[in-house]
């Protein structure tokens, strides 16, 4: 016999705050109506930021370019917020400081009033911010528990959804609405035993994956990504590049073909929740020599030292949060 939504037991609620329209609200109390125009429209636009510990206490991983993002997204989507960039960041700050132990934000852009047409009568934009662990604070509550993250990936290229097109919704848009083709194509892929996808674009170049961008170093050492033109341009994405650029490797991007992909001799995903992490196979097509190559771990090991606020040359991108 199944059970309904309402029937089911509800989880235990983690104890952190929300803020939700300026007000810092129990994290049970951050509810929207069923009926709800982004809800039901898939109108809600988001980001996602990363939170880490450092000598002079936590701190917001590039909270700047990650706030430009929900801004860029609220107009290439024309949700009417109205919220600017510097109250936007300090009450992502406000909220980071009032949940202790976060490691990721998630910002929240949508309207909550219930509506019956596409086009919202009333357009009011309402805001959440969740400051938040989201291993221990959602993943450990679901059945299975919290499962350790996978030290390499293995990929399969999506033959049949494309990514997102400029001409239905900008790929650079973070709107809900987008993830729907990608979370399909990577339930697909789960089923078959794989971790995660690969998305093509409407040419059949390699596009991204539905929350990740990619690279990977050639036979000449050159360290290559699609360009981003059809890609979610990613706030980890350009770290990579300009740290990669800094260590003295040759970037280009470009257009890339699975083929190529095949012949790499190193691959990674990079991403918010990701970090950076080495893929060694692709369409069962070993990579390299099918372990995490040593440039991938040089790269890793450099941006995880400028997160944990260890690096001065980047330090600039580091917000750090003062304690409550």
């Amino acid at each position: 016999m199944t059970t309904t939504a309402a029937e089911r037991a509800p989880e235990a609620s983690p104890d952190r705050r929300i803020w939700l329209d300026g007000e810092l609200v129990p994290w049970d109390r951050a509810t929207v109506h069923i009926l709800s125009h982004s809800l039901q429209r898939g109108s809600l636009i988001f980001d996602f930021l990363s939170v880490h510990e450092t000598p002079r206490g936590p701190a917001i991983f590039r909270l700047r370019e990650h706030v430009e993002r929900l801004l860029r997204s609220a107009e290439l989507v024309g949700l009417p917020l109205r919220m600017g960039a510097k109250e936007i960041s300090d009450a992502i700050v406000l909220t980071v400081r009032e949940n202790p132990g976060s490691t990721h934000v998630k910002i929240s852009a949508f309207i909550a009033s219930v509506e019956v047409d596409v086009v919202p009568a009333d357009d009011r934009v309402s805001v959440a911010i969740a400051a938040y662990d989201p291993g221990a604070d959602i993943a450990a509550r679901k059945p299975g528990g919290q499962k350790p993250p996978k030290a390499t990936l293995r990929l399969w290229i999506e033959k049949t959804r494309r990514n997102r097109r400029r001409d239905i919704i900008d790929p650079q848009a973070k709107v809900s609405a987008n993830y729907v083709s990608p979370m399909a194509a990577k339930w697909e892929a789960r089923r078959q035993g794989y971790d995660d996808v690969l998305l093509e674009d409407q040419y059949g170049y390699i596009a991204e994956g539905p929350t990740t961008n990619v690279f990977f170093f050639d036979a000449e050492g050159t360290l290559r990504t699609p360009p981003d033109r059809n890609v979610l341009l990613g706030v980890t994405r350009s770290a990579v590049i300009e740290i990669a650029r800094r260590d003295g490797y040759e970037v280009r991007e470009e257009n890339v073909t699975a083929e190529e992909l095949f012949r790499a001799r190193e691959a990674f995903l990079t991403g918010t929740a990701t970090g950076i992490c080495p893929v060694v196979e692709i369409d069962q097509q070993t990579i390299g020599d099918g372990s995490a190559g040593p440039k991938t771990l040089a790269l890793r090991k450099r941006f995880e030292t400028i997160t944990r606020g260890g690096d001065a040359e980047f330090d600039h991108w580091l917000t750090y949060v003062e304690s409550a």
